[in-house]
Formats: structure tokens, C-alpha cells, sequence
């Protein structure tokens, strides 16, 4: 549709409305950590499968809405870049969180068992990513039968940690009498953020407010990764990956807005969760890439570009486990040691992607080139040979 064409608005049209949903992306972000938090309270859920579950699932919305408007209208590529991009970005906003929480490591005080499960469970999931692109997708009607093994094993992945959440089975104990001491200190903050008992909203009412929050981001995400898109073309960044980072970065605004308020009300396995939880999601939405997609199987395009993507996110996954399982409260410029790596090697990450996508469009040129070369000009008749 015309009016939903962004690229055909005027640059500074697109960043008003980059500006204003960028806005209503974090105020509903900022608000929605709350919301679930009480909801899990009364629900009787676990922090970090609430985080997974509702805080990822919510602010994966405008990745569904960019994912779909993008396979729809036959640019698999994007859907897909864009869907393994985010899950590298959104773990450089854990660390991001990391710093904005400053006093020590974030994953020194995140101990809980399911956050763990959650990290492990992506990191297999984004290896079987890494196998379907390098063995190729094969086709299963109008999906891949690897996007349709990707689907069952998110679904699986998420009836796992649901009881595995409740099943408490070890707690991080390492003797330490800080730690006490700041969840008494944490237990009172919150009741005193909280106000009395009676002042509490009910779970019927945040279960609303977290529903208008949800269609916010949905909405705004939507419009906020589809105004940077237009941004990036129009200012000439479009074609290089400084335009996929931007995007990358426009579509998980919700997820920064919502751990940092996590982070801030001191609800961290909630932040960790978030991240591991909407990892997940994204991986699941392969499939729906392949649903929406008219072509064939949307990972039959994937190329070594796709599969370097995918194992940056699995390292920076490990790399936080890592930090989960060592629980070492040693920071370097307000980052724990392991916020810092996950840093340094997204940075050398996205440099070893820049070379690749020169290399894969000199490529595209290169088998152009031959194939011009090869047909025959068949819009005009050859020249007579002179006698």
C-alpha cells in the first residue's frame, strides 16, 4: 500500500516519526517491566520466565510486524538479516544494562537457574540455525522442513523452562553476606516503590495496562524500524551496514527500554530473561518468514553472511552464561568482565561481517558479469560477417 511506503516520504517526515515512536517505544517500555513484575507476583511466576515469556514476547512484536511486511513483499533477505542481527544487538543491550547498573556485575547478582536454562536452550536453537544454513533448507510445501524443526523446538523450549521454573532445583549460594543483605534491601525497596498491599493494582488491571503497552510497541516498533529503514536509504547508509545496525537498533528499542527498567527496579533474572526470551522468539520467527514468503523456503537464501551472524549471537550467548555460571563480581569502566567481551567481540564481529558483505557483492557482480556475457543479445540482430 502507497501510504505505508516510507521511502517515498521526505527524510525529515521519516525522522519525525522515528523520533516520536523511538518515544512511545520507551515510554511504554519503561512501564511494561512494572506490569509484569506485578503480574508474576500474583501470578505466582517466575521472575526469569516472566521475563522470557512476556517481557520477550512482548517486545518482539515489531519484529514480527518488520519480519512479515518484509517476507510478504518478497525480501526474505531482510526478514532474516534482520532477525539474527537483532539477536546479536539485543545482547550488546544487556550489556548496556550491565553499565547502567554500575555497582557490580549485572550477572553476579542474576542467579537463578532458569535464566541459564534459557541461555543454554538458545544457544542450541541458534546452532541447529547455523547447520540449516550451512546444509541448506529443503522444501516441505510452502515452508522448510528446517524453519518447521526450528518452530517445535522453540515451542519445546518454552514448555521446558516453564516447568523447569518451577521445579527449584539449586540455588546460588556462595556465602556471601552482601548478598543477603541486598535482597533485604532489594525486598524493602520494592515494597516501599510498591506503596501498601492495598494500593497494589489488580492482576486484571495490569494484565490491561500490559495489553495497551504490548499495542504500543507493536505499533510503534513497527513504525519505528520502517521510518529508520527510510532514514537509511535516503541518507545514503542504506546499502552498508552502518543502515542494518541502525535498524537493528530501532527495532530493539523495546527491548532496552524494558530491562533497563527491570534493571532498575532491581528485578535482574526479569532483564536476563527479557533477552534469552526474545532471542527465542526471533528464532522462532523463521518459520513465519517461510509462511509469509511466496518464493521458495526463506532460508535457502541464507549464505555465509546469515551463518557468521548466527554463531556472533551464540558466542555472545556463551559469553554470558559464562558470567551466569561464574557469578564474578569484577567490573572494568562500570561493565562486568563479561558485558566487556560481549562488547569487544560484537565489535569484531561486525567488522568480519563488513568485509563479508563486500565479498559477497563483489561476487553478485562478478556472476552477473558472466552471466551477461554468456546469453546472447536477443533484442538486436547480430552484424552480417564482412566478406
Amino acid at each position: 500500500m502507497a501510504f505505508l511506503n516510507f521511502s517515498e516520504w521526505s527524510l525529515w517526515i521519516n525522522v519525525a516519526i522515528f523520533l516520536v515512536s523511538g518515544g512511545c517505544v520507551w515510554a511504554a517500555g519503561s512501564r511494561l517491566a512494572g506490569y509484569i513484575d506485578g503480574i508474576s507476583d500474583q501470578a505466582k511466576i517466575g521472575k526469569g520466565f516472566a521475563g522470557m515469556l512476556l517481557l520477550g514476547g512482548i517486545t518482539s512484536l515489531p519484529e514480527i510486524a518488520t519480519t512479515t511486511t518484509a517476507s510478504f513483499t518478497g525480501n526474505a533477505p531482510l526478514a532474516i538479516n534482520n532477525l539474527l542481527g537483532t539477536s546479536s544487538i539485543n545482547l550488546v543491550l544487556l550489556a548496556i544494562a550491565d553499565a547502567i547498573f554500575g555497582r557490580s556485575a549485572l550477572t553476579s547478582v542474576a542467579a537463578n537457574p532458569g535464566s541459564l536454562l534459557q541461555g543454554v536452550l538458545g544457544m542450541i536453537l541458534m546452532g541447529v540455525v547455523t547447520v540449516a544454513i550451512i546444509a541448506g533448507e529443503v522444501a516441505l510445501g510452502p515452508v522448510g522442513a528446517w524453519s518447521s524443526l526450528l518452530i517445535i523446538l522453540c515451542i519445546g523450549a518454552l514448555w521446558l523452562s516453564s516447568r523447569y521454573d518451577r521445579r527449584h532445583v539449586w540455588e546460588a549460594v556462595d556465602g556471601k553476606v552482601e548478598d543477603g543483605a541486598s535482597r533485604t534491601r532489594s525486598s524493602e525497596s520494592n515494597k516501599q516503590a510498591g506503596g501498601k498491599e492495598e494500593d497494589k493494582p489488580s492482576l486484571r488491571s495490569l494484565v490491561i495496562r500490559t495489553v495497551i503497552a504490548a499495542a504500543i510497541i507493536l505499533v510503534s516498533g513497527f513504525l519505528l524500524s520502517q521510518s529508520a529503514d527510510a532514514i537509511s536509504q535516503k541518507t545514503g547508509i542504506g546499502a552498508s551496514l552502518v543502515g542494518l545496525v541502525l535498524v537493528g537498533l530501532a527495532t530493539s528499542l523495546p527491548e532496552l527500554s524494558s530491562i533497563v527498567a527491570a534493571v532498575r527496579i532491581r528485578r535482574y533474572e526479569m532483564a536476563v530473561g527479557d533477552i534469552f526470551g526474545t532471542n527465542l522468539f526471533n528464532i522462532s520467527l523463521l518459520f513465519l518468514t517461510d509462511l509469509t514468503y511466496s518464493g521458495d523456503p526463506a532460508l535457502e537464501i541464507a549464505d555465509t553472511f546469515e551463518a557468521v551472524a548466527a554463531v556472533l549471537a551464540l558466542i555472545l550467548t556463551g559469553i554470558f552464561v559464562l558470567g551466569l555460571l561464574e557469578r564474578r563480581d569484577r567490573t572494568i569502566f562500570r561493565l562486568g568482565y563479561d558485558a566487556a567481551a560481549v562488547l569487544a567481540i560484537f565489535g569484531a564481529g561486525l567488522g568480519l561481517l563488513y568485509t563479508l558483505t563486500d565479498q559477497s557483492a563483489t561476487a553478485k557482480q562478478g556472476q552477473q558479469a558472466s552471466q551477461s556475457a554468456r546469453e546472447p543479445d536477443s533484442g538486436k540482430t547480430e552484424p552480417a560477417a564482412p566478406p
